[in-house]
């Protein structure tokens, strides 16, 4: 895949459970009722109270991809039959060859249901065998135990704790926990870990 014009085009992953599409305007309504279960911002940076600070939160992810900043994603549950969440490729060095998967979230009836384990496979997968990535970042606050506990299930490796960080929009200080995969680690932790979705590509 060419760099030079990776936001203009039209990246779509899916396996068995879950496909990622970009996020479209057609996306607000179907995020909109997902997002306003303000649970899901207590640990974050963005702070969503209402439909207008979704609003807000929304079109910025669309001028991110359109200023090219970042590649940001509408989650569909193939199992459920709805839209389930969003998640982001973002902080992306192609010199570097890294970038970040994080701005995920999903309506609460669905975490710990593997869909969260089966996006996060198609956005690694598609990083370290598309893009050919030697780094892909996830990061936290040090205060969010339930995220950083998913993060380690899927084999991230947690790197430490970056003090002072950032200031959320609430204005408190947050200190924040960083978490990577590297590509040489990845083909094992894509048989042992991830192995579900590759027996099933296996059995085709």
């Amino acid at each position: 895949m060419n760099a030079d014009n990776f936001f203009d085009q039209e990246i779509i992953l899916e396996n068995e459970r879950a496909r990622l599409e970009p996020i479209a305007e057609k996306h607000f309504a179907f995020l909109l009722p997902i997002a306003l279960h303000t649970e899901l911002w207590a640990f974050t940076g963005a702070k969503v109270r209402n439909e207008a600070d979704f609003k807000r939160y929304f079109n910025t992810a669309l001028e991110e991809k359109k200023s090219g900043v970042a590649y940001p994603f509408a989650i569909f549950d193939k199992l459920n039959n709805c839209y389930a969440g969003s998640t982001r490729l973002a902080n992306i060095s192609f010199p570097n060859k890294r970038l970040e998967i994080g701005w995920t979230w999903y309506h609460p009836a669905v975490q710990r249901t593997g869909i969260n384990k089966a996006s996060k496979f198609l956005l690694l997968s598609f990083g370290f065998e598309t893009l050919g990535l030697n780094r892909i970042e996830l990061k936290t606050s040090l205060l969010n135990l339930k995220s950083q506990g998913a993060m380690l299930k899927i084999g991230a490796v947690k790197e430490g704790v970056l003090r002072s960080h950032m200031i959320n929009e609430d204005g408190l200080v947050r200190d924040t926990v960083y978490f990577s995969f590297i590509a040489p680690e990845w083909p094992a932790i894509k048989k042992s870990i991830f192995k579900e979705f590759t027996d099933i590509a296996k059995s085709r």
